[in-house]
């Protein structure tokens, strides 16, 4: 490269020899040939929240994080909130439907569109706000932000080391092609679609867990709040061999009473279920592994990465399959439990979690002890049973000898059905903001034509 050439690069003088791959070069000289314009000429772009985060806030303004975005849709992790006093206060942060959220801290490059309707929120500085689109469908620009053209060039200009991050001066350079406007409907209609099935989808979910708490009687349960529970050492150190008051709190008494008395009468998960802990001999060249970061807390999904033998961190343990249920033992205050419902050979998961396989015999389905262990009840329950306190962690025991209801087989089965349609509908929407992507990349690679003729075939 010539300096000349060098320095009209870009306003922020780069010499780094990356930054002139010939693959980020091609990919400029592509985006050129459609008349791409700046980032900038269609939106304005903003981050989150730099102010430090205030104790006690009013619970009015749900406040987003990088965490809250999972395979390009949001998926609410957090549970955060603000006064709308705080959001008056940093209305450059304001999120409203239809604004697309970047993530420019750490893991550079995630990203959502909000849905239309979006109630007003706010987020921190590890999100980029592209807001106020005009000139371009907002659901076409998204889909072009998630598609190979645009992630090169992020990989060109995002700066860092260890701690990757995205300027928003930066940003604001992203190169848009100009893809006509009838083609820009058809994306805009297919990510559209495939929110209001990503909706349906939660619906579904809702449905199952609602029937669920209602069959077990703890439907709007407010456990109690009182701090103080007097306890004999008879009926505390005496039977449990536990001294800290946490374990003694009134509200998981209120859970497990509840539990007791449910009109079918309740058993144990190691009754019904029975714990895995085959090890693996690590005789292969790999394995496909599941660690507690691969569960999405959000949906109770699950994905595994293959990894060579040697590379596997010493906790990669135990052999699943299909149907096994894993339980996050550390940190279970996120609720990350999910059913592994996908075949794969030599698969193998974190000896961090339970692994649970159902019985034969047992009275109790593998989909519905998922939901029921994912609902605030139980989730709150297993806080009980945490030892440690920068890092708390729950035992295999503890999670065996939890209680359960017994619940109907015509109920269980009403509620697999619901959890089955929303996982299909979970995979419909993933599947269609694929083909919006897919379909720009075509458009880009070949002619609009041809990604339109794509879309159809893929969506009717």
């Amino acid at each position: 490269m010539n300096l000349s050439e060098v320095r009209n690069s870009i306003e922020d003088f780069r010499i780094h020899s990356e930054f002139f791959k010939k693959e980020f070069l091609n990919n400029e000289i592509k985006l050129k040939s459609f008349n791409s314009k700046p980032l900038s000429t269609y939106s304005k772009i903003s981050d989150g929240d730099h102010s430090k985060f205030p104790d006690n806030q009013k619970r009015e303004v749900r406040y987003l994080q990088a965490r809250d975005i999972n395979n390009n849709f949001l998926e609410i992790t957090s549970d955060v909130f603000v006064s709308k006093t705080y959001l008056e206060k940093n209305k450059r942060s304001l999120l409203k439907g239809e604004d697309i959220l970047l993530s420019i801290m750490g893991t550079v490059g995630d990203i959502t569109i909000l849905p239309k309707g979006f109630k007003p929120a706010m987020c921190n500085r590890a999100l980029a706000i592209i807001k106020n689109i005009k000139g371009i469908s907002p659901q076409f620009l998204f889909s072009y932000l998630t598609t190979k053209f645009a992630f090169i060039e992020i990989e060109r200009l995002k700066n860092g080391g260890v701690q990757q991050r995205l300027n928003l001066d930066v940003l604001n350079k992203l190169r848009i092609p100009n893809l006509g406007v009838e083609f820009q409907k058809m994306i805009e209609i297919t990510v559209l679609k495939a929110q209001e099935t990503r909706l349906l989808s939660k619906q579904s979910y809702t449905k199952a867990e609602t029937l669920l708490l209602e069959e077990i009687g703890l439907q709007d349960f407010t456990p109690s709040k009182e701090p103080v529970n007097i306890k004999s050492f008879k009926d505390s150190f005496g039977t449990s061999g536990r001294l800290d008051a946490e374990y003694y709190q009134k509200k998981y008494e209120d859970i497990e009473n509840k539990i007791h008395k449910t009109k079918n009468g309740f058993t144990t998960i190691s009754n019904e279920f029975e714990q895995i802990t085959l090890k693996s001999k690590k005789d292969k060249i790999g394995y496909n592994y599941i660690e507690i970061s691969d569960v999405n807390v959000s949906t109770g999904s699950c994905n595994s990465n293959f990894i060579k033998t040697n590379e596997l961190p010493a906790n990669a343990k135990t052999l699943v399959k299909k149907g096994d249920i894993l339980i996050s033992k550390v940190r279970p205050y996120r609720g990350a439990v999910t059913l592994i419902n996908f075949e794969k050979e030599d698969l193998i998961v974190s000896g961090a979690f339970t692994v649970l396989r159902e019985k034969e015999k047992s009275i109790f389905s593998n989909e519905v002890l998922k939901v029921l262990l994912r609902t605030k009840e139980y989730k709150e329950l297993l806080l009980k049973f945490n030892v440690g306190t920068s890092y708390p962690v729950i035992k295999d025991i503890d999670v065996l000898n939890l209680p359960i209801p017994k619940i109907s087989k015509d109920t269980q089965e009403e509620i697999t059905s619901k959890i089955q349609h929303s996982s299909k509908l979970k995979k419909q929407s993933e599947h269609l903001l694929e083909v919006a992507k897919k379909a720009v990349e075509i458009a880009i690679e070949e002619d609009e034509e041809v990604a339109l003729k794509f879309i159809n075939s893929q969506t009717s």
